[in-house]
This record gives structure tokens, C-alpha cells and sequence, in this order.
């Protein structure tokens, strides 16, 4: 058994032990906070001076990340170059076909009109019966020269129809009037009249190879129907056949489009004649 006086001793031993222990904890905290510290800073300036070993690591990873996505990226960029080149090449060439095909069908949408002019004005001078007093007047008339201060006398143009008993005498017209009236007259005798007069032999129109036609918006070829959207294999001679489809059907054109975009379009006055010939495209 202890007295008061020893336990109070022995608490005071024991406040002073604990406050010893506190301190010496105090200063080891004190003391590990500047070692790490210090150590924190000296790995910070290595860091900074790249030479830290947990820096160097990750820079080499990402330094090699980066080469390889630089080459990746530069044979992407050389593939994009080739690929727009290609297209631009393609483009050009597209577009020259185009303009070649558009300078055939033009050559020959001119021909063919030209032929249709010259058939139409041998058409008219086979049905023109004048007398050749008339064309010597416009021929003498555009040798010689009008004197201004000469009076002008005109003579009388006779005109002679074969369908009545006189001549008709015309006064005061010119000579190009004449040939004009003259010729619409014969024309509406050659239509209307009861009695016609017996034309010349026509000129020989050429004759079409292959039959051909548009009826509601459909094209008939050589016994088979075309439409609007199907596939057709246009041959040529001399030229290799191209695939095209259908776009739209006229009265007298046909249009189609090619695999690579360009429009063109045929005439059916080629069809018949043989310039062009087309056939579906099953495949």
C-alpha cells in the first residue's frame, strides 16, 4: 500500500516521463519533415535539370510516341497527296472525254441540220418554175451599177404561170419581192391546187439503217424498249463500248450518264443511221 504522498510522487514521474516522450516525438517530426524536404527539393532541381531517373522514363516513352505517330502521320499525308492527285488526274480526264464526246455529237447535230437545209432548199428550187427573163433582170441588175442621178425606170417583170392561159404582169416591185411571192405562190399551188404541177425527182435522202423512235417517253430500238434508268452499252466504231445509264428521253435525243458522273446525250437521227448503236447492259 502506497500513501497519498508516494502517489503523487509517482504521478509527477510519470507527467514529467509523458512530457519528455511528447517532446523527443515533437522534435523527430520536426527533424523527418525537413529530411523529406530536403529531399523533395533536391529531387524538384533534378527534375528541373532533367536528370531525375522518374522523369527521364516517361520523356523517352513519349518521345517515342511521338516519332511514331510523326511517321505515321507522314505516310497518311503522302497517301492523301497520291489520292488527290489521282482525283484531279481522273477529273481532267473525264472532263476531256466529255468535251470530246460533246464535239462529236454537236459535229454531228450541224451535219445533220446542214443536210436538212440542203435538202430543204433543193426542195424549193425543184419547186420553183421561173422564167429565165426574171433571173436575167437580178443578174444585170447586180452587175451594174445605179447611176443616182439617172431616173429610175424599171421595166415590167413578166412572171409566167403554167396554169393559165396569159402572163401576169407585175410593176413596181423589186426583184427579190418577186422571187419571194413567187415562191410561197408555187408552194400553196403545189399543196392546195387541184391540178399539180409534176416536181422534179427529189434529191436522194440517205436511207436510215436501223429503226428508231421515242413514244412517251420511251425509246424504241431495233425491236427492243428502252427506259428511263435502265443500263445501255453505247458502241461506236473505231471506239471501245461504254457502259452509261438512261437519264431522260426527247422527241428526237436521248440522254445518259456515264460511270463517272458526265452527261451526254445521242441523237436519234444517229441511232438510225448506224453512227451510234446501243444494246442493254446486263451485268
Amino acid at each position: 500500500e502506497m500513501d497519498d504522498e508516494d502517489c503523487e510522487r509517482r504521478r509527477m514521474e510519470c507527467l514529467d516521463e509523458m512530457s519528455n516522450l511528447e517532446k523527443q516525438f515533437t522534435d523527430l517530426k520536426d527533424q523527418l519533415y525537413k529530411e523529406r524536404l530536403s529531399q523533395v527539393d533536391a529531387k524538384l532541381q533534378e527534375v528541373i535539370a532533367g536528370k531525375a531517373p522518374e522523369y527521364l522514363e516517361p520523356l523517352a516513352a513519349l518521345q517515342e510516341n511521338m516519332q511514331i505517330r510523326t511517321k505515321v502521320a507522314g505516310i497518311y499525308r503522302e497517301l492523301c497527296l497520291e489520292s488527290v492527285k489521282n482525283k484531279y488526274e481522273c477529273e481532267i480526264q473525264a472532263s476531256r472525254q466529255h468535251c470530246e464526246s460533246e464535239k462529236l455529237l454537236l459535229y454531228d447535230t450541224v451535219q445533220s441540220e446542214l443536210e436538212e437545209k440542203i435538202r430543204r432548199l433543193e426542195e424549193d428550187r425543184h419547186s420553183i418554175d421561173i422564167t429565165s427573163e426574171l433571173w436575167n433582170d437580178e443578174l444585170q441588175s447586180r452587175k451594174k451599177r445605179k447611176d443616182p442621178f439617172s431616173p429610175d425606170k424599171k421595166k415590167p417583170v413578166v412572171v409566167v404561170f403554167p396554169n393559165f392561159s396569159r402572163p401576169y404582169i407585175v410593176y413596181m416591185l423589186q426583184d427579190l419581192d418577186i422571187l419571194e411571192d413567187w415562191t410561197t405562190i408555187r408552194k400553196a399551188m403545189a399543196t392546195l391546187g387541184p391540178h399539180r404541177v409534176k416536181p422534179e425527182p427529189p434529191v436522194k435522202l440517205e436511207k436510215h439503217l436501223h429503226s428508231a423512235r421515242s413514244e412517251e417517253g420511251r425509246l424504241y430500238y431495233d425491236g427492243e424498249w428502252y427506259g428511263r434508268g435502265q443500263t445501255i452499252c453505247i458502241d461506236k466504231k473505231d471506239e471501245c463500248p461504254t457502259s452509261a445509264i438512261i437519264t431522260t428521253i426527247n422527241h428526237d435525243e436521248v440522254w445518259f450518264k456515264r460511270p463517272d458522273g458526265s452527261k451526254s446525250k445521242l441523237y436519234i437521227s444517229q441511232l438510225q443511221k448506224g453512227k451510234y448503236s446501243i444494246k442493254h447492259n446486263h451485268n
